[in-house]
């Protein structure tokens, strides 16, 4: 309303607000004028680029969320450790993304804070050789989640469902939703910039594992981001509605992955040319053969992370989805068209290949 314009008193947290998604939701929630701080708490914060101030610490620290949390009305949970290609060990990455909303941490979050607004990602029901297409929020998903990413989120979901309507001590309750995207593109998607490399590496080529016809959602982090922030406000003003929601995140991006890539990387490279479709056989008995060398040549080679099973499973599905709900329920829009974010991410990546020049930076990021 309009006494609210006047006096902001709303004060955020954004967990993981150093990382790729948090971020942009950090950057955008500090536009808004109903909010009067924004707080951010994140393991990798480096000091001298913020303009927020960060609070350092992991979020297994209980007794340092706890203060992170004092007089927090919304908390956007974003951190978490990503990995796709198993290099975390799994009860790191577990105690990291499901240890948090669960048990401990929830009872602790519910003496201050009302609202919850949870990312999540769709690793959590994507699964094996399962074609979901054009599927919403309601449809029902059966199965085994293969990535063990998928599998931490799946229960962090759980936890933050069952989270919502909770008691808290200051009489009030607890809300919260779920939102999930998919495969997530923009600025420091790092995925991309290594795949620049294997290009550039391979001929100017760039090949790719889908089948043509597969169908995956792939969103941009602006707008990811821009639909946490609008939930995180609904979830305030409207909770009968918003409340124990999923949302899944969508904008005007192609639905074919091969052609998205190609189109960031060539809008940035007109030199990248898009190759061909890597027959699924082919690169089964790769990644076996990998595996089999790595064993034999144990002590003597530490090879970079490869490609694993459950991840090419996941890259070969079709996992789309047709929905707009997030519309329906609280107004989102995309705030970025398909071009801009392909602009945006295109120039992101044209000065993050020309870094590449000092190799020390390469090697932190892997």
């Amino acid at each position: 309303g309009k006494a609210e314009s006047e006096s902001p008193e709303l004060v955020y947290l954004v967990t993981g607000g150093c990382g790729f998604i948090g971020e942009k939701i950090v950057e955008l929630l500090s536009q808004q004028d109903y909010i009067k701080e924004v707080r951010v708490f994140d393991s990798g914060a480096r000091e001298e680029e913020k303009i927020i101030p960060v609070m350092k610490g992991d979020i297994r620290d209980y007794n340092l969320l706890l203060a992170a949390m004092r007089g927090v009305h919304v908390v956007i949970h974003t951190a978490a450790i990503v990995d796709y290609r198993n290099t975390v060990p799994f009860w790191e990455m577990k105690a990291v993304n499901v240890g948090v909303p669960g048990g401990q941490g929830l009872q602790t979050k519910s003496r201050y804070d009302k609202h919850l607004p949870a990312p999540s990602s769709t690793s959590t029901v994507t699964q094996h050789l399962a074609i979901y297409s054009r599927g919403n929020e309601d449809t029902k998903y059966s199965g085994e989640v293969e990535l063990p990413y998928g599998k931490t989120k799946a229960m962090a979901e759980k936890l933050v469902f069952e989270a919502n309507g909770k008691k808290l001590n200051n009489g009030g309750k607890l809300t919260t939703c779920i939102i999930r995207a998919n495969t997530v593109y923009g600025e420091k998607a790092t995925f991309l910039r290594d795949l620049y490399l294997f290009a550039k590496a391979r001929n100017d080529v760039l090949n790719y594992l889908e089948p043509e016809n597969t169908e995956r959602n792939s969103t941009y982090v602006g707008n990811v981001a821009w639909m946490h922030v609008l939930a995180a406000r609904h979830l305030q003003l409207r909770p009968d509605l918003l409340a124990g929601q999923v949302y899944y995140c969508y904008d005007d991006t192609p639905r074919k992955g091969f052609l998205v890539r190609h189109q960031i990387l060539s809008s940035m490279d007109p030199s990248i040319r898009l190759g061909s479709h890597i027959p699924y056989w082919k690169m089964w008995l790769i990644i076996h053969l990998h595996r089999i060398i790595k064993v034999l040549l144990y002590p003597f080679w530490k090879p970079q992370p490869f490609l694993n099973l459950p991840l090419l499973n996941t890259i070969v599905t079709t996992f789309s989805y047709e929905t707009d709900k997030a519309f329906r329920h609280f107004g989102y829009k995309p705030l970025f068209t398909w071009q801009e974010s392909k602009q945006r991410t295109a120039q992101w990546l044209k000065a993050a290949a020309g870094n590449l020049s000092c190799p020390h930076l390469h090697e932190k990021e892997n």
